[in-house]
């Protein structure tokens, strides 16, 4: 804990000198209150805002934060620490993981979301932090500046945030399917089946899947970069 606790606090300072991450993490809570003043916050478009915050905030701006550290030749010294994988991975994502929640729930006041169900929305954001947290990880071991994250971050902003918007406009069924068990999309059918009474199994194993996945993945591609 202590360990992670010093990981925190050195992301903590470093984020209150960085910009660029503050008006990242405001740009969902712009989109939340905009939605919420045309009266969105029933129906498909309700649950946007909080799949945008876990996108941006937390895909977003934990990419940057790693990226930053790589950026300033401060991520070698943290590798090679003798802190373990798991407090270097969770230190590195609690402070991203606090400050999407901060976000998440500003969307849902802004935007008048309607939470269906208490414990299993709960569930569904825990999840989802993992997933998106675990994504930005990789964008970050996998950018060598901030700038860069920018620009790997922009087909995961795509295709996590926004594909659920043109599933309309695409006529091939492989595809449609494939976007329906993006992450995004499963939170937002999962939401949708709380509010109407509809079992949401499946769409908890899913998710429990790409977080599984996720952090899998992060992993390997952690242990590849501790030693270059």
């Amino acid at each position: 804990m202590k360990r992670v606790n010093a990981i925190f606090m050195k992301d903590w300072k470093d984020l209150q000198r960085n910009g660029y991450v503050l008006i990242t993490l405001a740009l969902p809570l712009f989109f939340a209150a905009w939605l919420g003043r045309i009266g969105a916050g029933e129906g498909p478009l309700a649950a946007m805002p909080i799949t945008f915050a876990l996108v941006i905030a937390g895909a977003f701006v934990q990419a940057a934060m790693v990226a930053e550290e790589k950026e300033k030749n401060t991520l070698r010294g943290l590798l090679l620490s003798p802190a373990s994988t798991m407090e270097i991975l969770i230190g590195k994502s609690l402070l991203s993981g606090v400050m999407t929640l901060v976000v998440i729930i500003g969307s849902i006041f802004l935007a008048d979301f309607r939470v269906p169900s208490l414990p299993l929305f709960t569930v569904s954001i825990v999840l989802g932090l993992v997933i998106f947290l675990a994504i930005g990880t990789l964008l970050g071991l996998l950018s060598r500046t901030v700038m860069e994250t920018s620009i790997l971050g922009m087909p995961v902003m795509f295709i996590f945030g926004m594909a659920g918007m043109f599933k309309e406009m695409i006529s091939n069924e492989t595809v449609v399917t494939a976007i329906n068990y993006l992450p995004s999309e499963q939170l937002a059918t999962m939401w949708a089946g709380m509010e109407s009474g509809e079992s949401v199994g499946g769409n908890l194993l899913v998710l429990a899947a790409w977080a599984a996945a996720a952090v899998v993945l992060t992993v390997v591609v952690y242990k590849k970069r501790r030693m270059d």
